[in-house]
Formats: structure tokens, sequence, C-alpha cells
């Protein structure tokens, strides 16, 4: 039995460098994956337009993840018919998990303002400080904010103060995750149901090949490889048939519940993220 691997990547500080997000140290492996006809598929907290220019600057043609796991968007067509409970929407196939991100900012209105002086939305913020929080050029941190299923939040109190807060918006309905660098405010989803979700779709309905323009077989085993480095990635981590966790240079690997197939790079980011690929790939258990 032919076996179809996906590849779920996390973007900041995994596939795209926590400093520079530059790719370079991945370019060589993104090729041998192209070439293989194993789909990039980025699972990510960024929204629909930052996603879309990374797309297009690294030639990906896959589907993808955006919001941590609030929205999949799958080209249309990508699929030989369309995946039920998905709408249309521009070039896209769209599934959601998440209320819009309006919501989110009402909630916070509504019941967090006692813990206001700790943190700064999105939303609240100008183009210019989330620049000046992330190094992000003025037009990829003007993507940053067009947010469509979540509020991410800098949070600026103690760790005691995060716990109360977290409690509190949990109490609301909402879902608070730790990204690399921000609090994410969303629903009830996150990037290991989409992954399992979008997985399914793989194995249910026979997908186009983008280089050989062939057919999938829906009977096909799926083997999915999920690469991240921050606490937002566990539950992907968790889903996926090989975890890779990306060393990061600001913090820790985040915990795990599982205990195979887990894979904790050496090198930092894309060095890191084409090291473990690589190591997975010329194992006996795929090849």
């Amino acid at each position: 039995m032919n076996k179809k691997i996906l590849v779920f990547t996390d973007l900041d500080g995994t596939l795209l460098d926590h400093y520079t997000y530059q790719t370079n140290d991945a370019q060589e492996m993104m090729d041998r994956l192209k070439q293989s006809d194993i789909a990039i598929i980025p699972n990510s907290s960024k929204t629909l337009p930052e996603i879309e220019l990374i797309r297009q600057q690294l030639s990906f043609h896959s589907p993808f993840i955006t919001e941590n796991g609030a929205a999949i968007y799958i080209p249309i067509d990508y699929f030989e018919k369309q995946p039920e409970d998905t709408v249309l929407s521009g070039p896209y196939w769209v599934k959601s998990f998440s209320h819009n991100s309006e919501h989110w900012q009402s909630l916070l209105k509504q019941h967090a303002q006692d813990f206001k002086p700790y943190y700064q939305g999105f939303s609240e913020m100008s183009v210019e400080e989330l620049m000046a929080l992330t190094d992000l050029s003025h037009e990829n941190a003007s993507m940053a904010k067009q947010r469509q299923f979540s509020e991410p939040l800098h949070w600026r109190g103690d760790e005691q103060a995060q716990t109360k807060f977290i409690t509190c918006m949990e109490a609301q309905g909402a879902r608070v995750l730790q990204g690399g660098r921000f609090l994410h405010i969303s629903g009830h989803c996150d990037k290991g149901q989409a992954q399992q979700w979008l997985s399914e779709q793989y194995a249910q309905y026979a997908a186009k090949s983008t280089s050989q323009n062939t057919f999938i077989e829906p009977q096909e085993q799926i083997i999915t490889i999920a690469l991240g480095d921050g606490k937002n990635d566990i539950a992907m981590l968790e889903q996926a048939t090989f975890a890779v966790q990306v060393k990061s240079p600001v913090h820790d690997f985040p915990s795990l519940n599982r205990q195979s197939n887990i894979y904790q790079s050496r090198q930092y980011g894309p060095a890191g993220w084409a090291e473990s690929l690589h190591e997975i790939l010329s194992s006996t258990l795929i090849c």
C-alpha cells in the first residue's frame, strides 16, 4: 500500500527563523519534499494574507491552516470534490472552527476589564506598535493585524495574573493559547483539530498532485509529520504520526504527553526543521 505523507508546519520559529523570518536553511529540504510530491501545509497562528504571501514566496500550493486552527483554506479543485461543511470564499473552500474576531474582542471588553493594565490586543495596536514588538515590516505587520477569528494579546503582567486571566476567559467560552510571542484568544479550536480534519479529507478524497497531475487513491495510508516550537503547537504535535519539536532560542521544548515518535531538533528554526525531516524521511518507518 502506498503511503501519502503530509508535512504540517508551524511558521514563526519553526520554518521561519525566530528573528529574521528567513527560510534559507530549509530550502533544500523544501525542494526535496516538493520533488517527492509531499504536501507542505502551513499550520500557523498567522492570518490569511500573511500565509498567502508566504505561500507565494515559497511556491506552496497545498491547503493551509490559519489563526491556530481557527480555519482551513483549501484551494478550489485541490480535491476531486468540495469537502462537506466548507463554504466557498474567493479562491478557497473554507472550513472554520471559531467565532469571528469581533466576538472575542467583545468578550474581552465585557469580562476582562480588571486585567486591562496587563495586556494590549492586536485590534488596539497601531501597525507601528506591532512592528516594534515583532520586527515585522510595515506590510507584514499590517497583514498580521487582519485577524478573522481570534484576538492575540501582548501580555505584560506576571504569571499569576495570566493564570487568573485565562480562567476568566475560559469561563466565557474562550480558549487561550500561548504562542511564540502572544496570547491568542479564540474558540475551542486548535492546530490539532484542524490538522486531523484536513488529514481526513486527504484520506477520503482523491487529491490532485500539483507536480505530476496524477490522482491519489483515497485508500492510501496517511502519515502526518507535524513540526512546531511553541505551546500552541502541542495539539498538532500530539495528533500527528510523527512529532517534531524544533529548538527555540527563546524557550524550552514544551512538554508532550505522547511517548513515541518524538523528535527534538539539535539546531534552531529552519535548520532544525530540515534536520528533523531528513531524519524521519530517512527512517525505515517511512521509506
